[in-house]
């Protein structure tokens, strides 16, 4: 893959824009950027904050040559280029929080989303990336809850050689995972790279349903594995939290 990179200065939605030049026969490998997003969204639709030149908002497209339930394994991909890029760009440290969020100290300093499209070429993936650059790119009250790259690093973040890093390290695990053993040993580095891989009490909010339990792993297709009261549950959608265990007084 060899990604061609267009840039705009306000798009409504990055991805939004990938899948439409993918439903005008655009390539494998091109990728958009832009300085800000109107209609920037996340996981379940949600809204992004996506301020002007606060963060760098990219999407690409991608056409695996895969089986189907290797598809979900896109995002841990996405996960681990986010996470090189960040550490070799801006000495960053990240931990990954299932299925797609980016984490620093704790708190969200980026995200993912990935979308499957039908194009004139066939079956296709866009996968949007979107990480916080300086604090403008998220509203005042989720400071608490958000961070970014000038929070962490304590310096000026080079949006530019972020996006250099992130375009190498996507083209590195993309590759990886085209290869024999490569999704393997994709998803051996991401458990490696998250605390919420194995052993992390979290909570599971799907819908009306929520669970809770120790993390115990990471499915071939990328599902989380729960241990809860009743047994090993398959968790291959929903919002995962770190639940802190309950003091006990002596």
């Amino acid at each position: 893959m060899k990604p061609r990179v267009l840039r705009y200065e306000s798009l409504p939605s990055t991805n939004t824009e990938v899948a439409r030049l993918a439903g005008d026969g655009a390539e494998e490998g091109l990728a958009v950027v832009a300085d800000e997003q109107t209609a920037g969204r996340g996981r379940l639709q949600r809204a992004w904050s996506s301020t002007k030149g606060a963060g760098l908002y990219f999407s690409i497209l991608l056409q695996p040559a895969l089986a189907p339930e290797r598809w979900p394994l896109i995002t841990f991909v996405a996960a681990l280029a986010t996470g090189d890029a960040l550490l070799e760009a801006s000495a960053v440290q990240t931990d990954i929080k299932w299925p797609n969020d980016l984490l620093a100290n704790e708190r969200k300093i980026g995200g993912i989303l990935a979308e499957a499209i039908e194009t004139p070429n066939g079956r296709a993936v866009v996968l949007g990336i979107g990480i916080n650059l300086t604090n403008d790119a998220f509203p005042d009250d989720l400071v608490n809850l958000a961070t970014s790259v000038a929070n962490e690093s304590e310096r000026t973040p080079e949006r530019e050689a972020i996006l250099t890093s992130l375009l190498n390290a996507l083209s590195r695990w993309y590759s990886l995972l085209h290869e024999t053993d490569g999704p393997e040993k994709i998803l051996a580095a991401w458990a490696s790279r998250s605390s919420y891989a194995t052993d992390k009490l979290v909570q599971v909010k799907n819908g009306a349903e929520t669970l809770q339990g120790f993390t115990r792993g990471i499915e071939n297709d990328g599902a989380l594995r729960l241990e809860t009261a009743q047994g090993i549950q398959l968790i291959r959608a929903g919002d995962v939290t770190s639940v802190r265990p309950a003091k006990v007084n002596v």
